[in-house]
């Protein structure tokens, strides 16, 4: 069964590639959702998929891309609904 795992992801997380390599490591990982960008400097994704895919995903949230700087994420579990087909940048 599929699950949901949104996140809000604080530090110096705008300007360095996060979202675009939030979606190659969700697609990766064979997870659907969206990721974007929030006016208070954050980054705020929501994934969908299995358990095991959505704990690695949430591992890789807390360092991100190379030049990220990830002070850190709030994240909620939720049951999934299946709602999105792919992954992409909002």
């Amino acid at each position: 069964m599929a699950e949901r795992l949104h996140v809000m992801i604080a530090g110096r997380v705008q300007g360095v590639g996060f979202r675009y390599s939030t979606v190659r490591q969700a697609e990766r990982l064979g997870l659907t959702g969206w990721v974007r960008n929030c006016p208070n400097g954050c980054v705020e994704a929501e994934f969908e998929g299995p358990r095991a895919e959505l704990e690695a995903m949430l591992a890789w949230c807390h360092h991100g891309p190379s030049l990220a700087l990830v002070d850190s994420v709030d994240a909620r579990w939720e049951t999934g609904d299946a709602k999105y087909t792919q992954f992409t940048v909002r």
